[in-house]
């Protein structure tokens, strides 16, 4: 028998900036924030990632909203540390600091094993042209799909 699946997915990313690379990282969760994650009272669209001065890397702006049978409540938009290896840290570090890419998340699910994890991609901004040029292609293939149906 198969689990509910959980996910949430930051539907703007694709449109406002071009996909690089991604990665699956973990996430330390406090408190009752895994239960608030399987209600789904979750947002990822606003947040992003950032690192700390010991090469950590943090979800920032993340929206966990509180557990209303918890007693303990942490802040709901506070930092949440992301788990990755150290080879991946590095590599991820130098490219934000010398190509001056941005990290932000794609994607929260919770895996087989009932661990919430993170998708995570390095993401250079687009241009307003470039999602003038999105939306063209959408509608095309809009059109296309509509005529093959007819």
């Amino acid at each position: 028998m198969k689990k509910d699946t959980i996910s949430i997915i930051n539907k703007k990313a694709k449109f406002n900036y071009f996909i690089e690379d991604e990665y699956t990282a973990g996430i330390v969760l406090t408190g009752s924030e895994i239960k608030s994650i399987r209600k789904r009272n979750v947002s990822i669209s606003e947040s992003f990632c950032e690192f700390n001065d010991n090469t950590e890397l943090f979800i920032t702006k993340m929206y966990i909203k509180e557990y209303e049978n918890s007693s303990y409540n942490r802040n709901s938009l506070s930092q949440r540390k992301l788990l990755l290896n150290k080879r991946e840290l590095k590599k991820l570090k130098k490219k934000v600091a010398d190509v001056g890419l941005t990290i932000i998340p794609l994607k929260l699910f919770i895996n087989d094993s009932g661990l919430a994890k993170i998708k995570i991609a390095l993401v250079k901004g687009k241009k307003l042209y470039d999602k003038r040029q999105s939306l063209k292609e959408k509608e095309i293939k809009r059109d296309l799909q509509k005529s093959r149906k007819k």
